[in-house]
């Protein structure tokens, strides 16, 4: 089962990693109302690789990207939430506007996102390769989100 920490405490947890010769995965977004497709991304990247991060993105990051409403659940239950998923090793709550930092401080050898992107989408594309890193896939075609559950929640759909 994963663990939530901070950013110190995860990059300290890859080096460890990495020194003993495993590839690092790190996916990322805002998992609020956890659903099928968010498990299923998380499945997927960690099919990639050895250790997944899952950066989730901080109450107000969610707000900037999706409206004064969101995020429904507050981030340190998300981070619970996505932690206690078997594919997940490390959880790590960020509040930039980007994962670009979280890339930049972790290295990670895959940065996985969800199949509503190509690799010439991923918009951190051009920092990952800059490392060395790759950006790959993962997860079933984005046929679920969390905005359609929270519309149907409220007769809107």
């Amino acid at each position: 089962m994963g663990r939530v920490a901070d950013i110190d405490t995860v990059a300290a947890a890859v080096t460890q990693a990495r020194a003993r010769g495993e590839r690092i995965v790190l996916a990322n977004g805002a998992f609020d109302l956890l659903h099928v497709g968010h498990l299923r991304y998380l499945q997927g990247a960690a099919k990639l690789g050895d250790v997944v991060v899952v950066a989730v993105n901080s109450d107000s990051s969610v707000r900037r990207l999706k409206g004064a409403d969101r995020p429904v659940v507050p981030e340190d239950e998300r981070a619970e939430l996505v932690a206690a998923l078997c594919c997940v090793d490390w959880v790590t709550v960020f509040a930039d506007a980007t994962v670009i930092p979280i890339l930049e401080r972790l290295r990670p050898d895959i940065h996985a996102k969800g199949t509503d992107y190509t690799p010439d989408t991923v918009p951190e594309r051009d920092v990952v390769r800059a490392y060395g890193g790759e950006v790959a896939i993962a997860g079933d075609p984005k046929d679920h989100s969390t905005t359609d559950v929270v519309l149907r929640l409220e007769g809107r759909r």
